[in-house]
Formats: C-alpha cells, structure tokens, sequence
C-alpha cells in the first residue's frame, strides 16, 4: 500500500519512517520539496520521496493529514478533492490556535482551539470533503510515541472515529502494527471529545513539562 504523508513537520517525518518500517511505499508531500530545511531529512530517509501534496494525492492509497489544524482545508485542496475521492485519511491534526511564534495559544496549560464544543476540525473536513473516508488518529499522543510506544503498563489506548466502518478497521489494523490498541468511539462526531485529548494530554507538559505519557481505557 503506497502512503501519502500530507505535512513534512515532525508528525509528519515520525509517521512516514514508521510506515516504512511496516514496509510500506511511502512519499512525504509538503508545499515546497526542494526547501533547505528538509534536506538533512531526505538525506536520512533516502528511501522516502518528498514531493507535492498535489502529487501525493494522486499517486497514493491512503494518506495521512499531519499540519496545522489551521492549515488542513487548504493542503487537502492543494491534494485535490477528485484525487481524495473514496480515499482513506488519517486526520491526524487537532484545530489549535498558534501565536505568532508558532507556539500554542494556552490558557494556564489548556490549549486554545478555534472550534467549539459542539464542533469539531474533522466534522468541518467531512462536510468539505463528503467523499474522503475520515479517520481520526495519532492526534492524542506526542509524536515520539506514535509508533511502537513503550510503556511498562502495556499498549496505550488511540481513540479513533469517523463514518466508514471498513476505513476504521484499516485504520486500525495500522494501529495495532504501530504497537496500540484502538477503541472505536462512533462517528466523525465523535471527533469532538478525541480532538480534546490532545489538550488534556498537553496540560501536563504546560504545567510541569511532563511529556512522556499516553492515555489507556480499561474495561470491566
């Protein structure tokens, strides 16, 4: 299954050489391929094309969304809405707000976002993309845990959801190759309480920079 890596940031490198290492054929789209910052990237990972997200739209099987919340309606454009037609994307991005530096707006620890209770990034997605088969992954979580996580508890738990039974089931067989369980919470509706994961799993890193833990659901 070739993989299309939407966003060169550091999600972005993380997922694309975990799924190589699942042996799968991989690209890294980003908006300029020939930038200077990703050349000690390419360098490292010369098994790994970087190229357009265009390009990555048309030649892959399955993609994943890793940008900027603010960003993802504009790089799915950019991948082209035909060329997402009936395909499967992990959105893996969660609608914070960033200051001016780049880092994030919080409050006391709580991160911002820009939706609202009732709403949430991968809902606005689906509706502009009625046709792409939404995933919500790997946005709970910080990026050195996302593949073959280790923690003496055993295998954290990745919340994921969206409207295709048949792409959750993909989604997380990944999951459970990449070291994770998946707990299947519904519809892309669901992706409200998911997308809040991640200011729950960053208020500890705000507070007393601890960063080095993962959500697990236990059941009776």
């Amino acid at each position: 299954m070739k993989i299309g890596i939407l966003g060169s940031g550091a999600v972005g490198q993380v997922l694309a050489a975990a799924f190589k290492s699942e042996n799968h054929e991989v690209v890294l789209a980003t908006r300029n391929p020939s930038k200077d910052g990703l050349t000690p990237w390419k360098d490292a990972n010369p098994g790994i094309p970087v190229c357009s997200y265009a390009d990555a739209g048309m030649q892959s099987d399955l993609l994943v969304l890793a940008v900027k919340g603010s960003s993802a309606m504009e790089v799915l454009n950019l991948a082209g809405k035909e060329a997402l037609k009936n395909k499967i994307v992990i959105d893996a991005c969660n609608p914070i707000i960033h200051a001016d530096n780049g880092f994030p707006v919080h409050d006391h620890g709580v991160i911002r976002y820009f939706t609202n209770a009732n709403d949430s990034l991968m809902e606005q997605l689906q509706n502009s993309f009625p046709d792409t088969k939404f995933v919500k992954a790997f946005n709970s979580v910080g990026n050195s845990f996302m593949y073959k996580p280790k923690f003496s508890q055993g295998a954290p738990t990745m919340f994921i959801c969206g409207n295709d039974s048949s792409a959750k089931e993909q989604v997380a067989s990944i999951l459970t190759s990449f070291g994770w369980e998946s707990e299947d919470m519904g519809g892309v509706e669901a992706a409200r309480p998911i997308e809040a994961l991640c200011q729950l799993w960053c208020a500890p890193g705000f507070i007393r920079n601890q960063w080095t833990h993962a959500f697990k659901l236990f059941k009776l």
